[in-house]
């Protein structure tokens, strides 16, 4: 009997620490977005990180990402040659993006 009482404290105690995990109510973590490189495609780019550090060019409504300082100047010299290279569309006002490839 004192064994099945001990059993049960020990039950409500961890259910009550489980209920009480200060993460439960922690935002998830957004999945990075990836995109190809428009000038190197086999080099992967954070979308977001991308656009805070400005990375990216806009060309007929498209916007096109880089993974190095080297990208945005090839790019610039010859926007038509990158033109099917993975992209979205430049972000309206309202912030939506689709990506495309």
């Amino acid at each position: 009997m004192r064994n099945f009482v001990l059993l049960v404290a020990i039950s409500a105690l961890i259910g009550s620490a489980a209920s009480a995990n200060p993460q439960k109510d922690a935002k998830p973590k957004e999945p990075a977005k990836m995109i190809a490189c428009a000038v190197e495609p086999e080099h992967k780019v954070d979308v977001k990180k991308a656009t805070t550090e400005k990375m990216f060019a806009d060309y007929k409504g498209n916007r096109y990402f880089f993974c190095c300082a080297g990208c945005p100047g090839k790019f610039k010299a010859d926007p038509a040659k990158y033109v099917k290279a993975a992209h979205i569309k430049t972000p309206t006002a309202s912030g939506k993006m689709k990506a495309k490839s």
